[in-house]
């Protein structure tokens, strides 16, 4: 089985919905020209991401009552493309969330509230959003897939959840600024997310579809360079730095069953000593077990 991606490296412009809307739209039209099948947005892609106090503004539902949201259905629907969008979610008690929502014919099929929340050096999210507290993969008209929204796949517990809740395809979508110069004449922030994605391809022999927005923000130069990995850990599409594009590229599912008969990391992998050596862990160190709970 094949599937045709697409990569939405987009500007989304700050608190105006209206707009990125449009610019969604546009973009499906654009990927079904070309064959895409599943359509992947950066983080917070209908809002821009450095909202701030904008936050409660641009907050919508992903229902087909919301206003937004019931044209990216019918979207979806009409074009017969499944949509990864990022989005602001809230619920009924005033709770903000940075959220993914994954979109197949005219239904939600998931969404996924973004679990780790930078609040260092020139991010403040936690100043604003809640933890998203859940990481589950779900079933697709492609298989089974798994979301992850920036600082969640820059620390390893949540890719590997969902390695072991059966998602074969990651996609990951992010607002990463540019940060430092590397020897390559890169920088530091882009090299680094490159290595890790392609870590992740490699130790869990899964596809791994990551899509970074571009522009400007409040000082802030969003560095795009949206690639996907394939199951050997090798990078096989990259789109530009700085530029807005759509990078599109063909999945080769059986690639999966391929590599994993070769290296078979995940029918190797022993989950029940993983639960034991974790429950010995946190019993040891309760101040760290009980700032978690205090998160739920």
């Amino acid at each position: 089985m094949k599937v045709t991606v697409g990569l939405s490296q987009i500007y989304p412009k700050i608190g105006d919905v209206a707009h990125n809307l449009q610019t969604h739209l546009q973009q499906i039209e654009a990927a079904k020209a070309q064959g895409v099948e599943l359509l992947v947005f950066p983080e917070l892609s209908l809002t821009g991401y450095n909202l701030q106090d904008l936050v409660y503004e641009v907050a919508m539902r992903p229902t087909a009552d919301d206003p937004t949201f019931s044209v990216l259905l019918q979207a979806s629907a009409d074009q017969h493309m499944d949509l990864m969008v990022g989005f602001v979610d809230t619920d009924a008690r005033a709770r903000y969330y940075i959220s993914a929502a994954y979109l197949s014919e005219g239904k939600v099929l998931h969404v996924h509230h973004k679990v780790y929340l930078p609040t260092y050096t020139v991010f403040d999210e936690g100043r604003y959003f809640a933890w998203g507290d859940s990481i589950a993969a779900f079933d697709t008209r492609f298989g089974r897939v798994g979301m992850l929204i920036c600082e969640d796949f820059w620390h390893a517990s949540p890719p590997y959840l969902l390695w072991l809740d059966r998602a074969d395809v990651l996609l990951f979508q992010s607002s990463s600024p540019g940060r430092g110069i590397s020897t390559e004449d890169k920088l530091t922030s882009s090299h680094w997310v490159e290595l890790v994605n392609q870590a992740y391809g490699s130790l869990f022999t899964d596809y791994i579809v990551h899509c970074n927005r571009v522009g400007f923000e409040d000082g802030l130069n969003f560095w795009g360079g949206s690639t996907v990995v394939d199951p050997d850990g090798e990078i096989i599409a990259h789109a530009p730095y700085f530029e807005e594009t759509l990078l599109v590229q063909t999945l080769d599912l059986n690639q999966l069953r391929r590599t994993r008969s070769r290296l078979p990391l995940l029918r190797d992998e022993r989950t029940g000593l993983l639960s034991a050596e974790l429950k010995r862990i946190l019993s040891n160190v309760p101040q760290a077990a009980e700032i978690e709970s205090s998160r739920r």
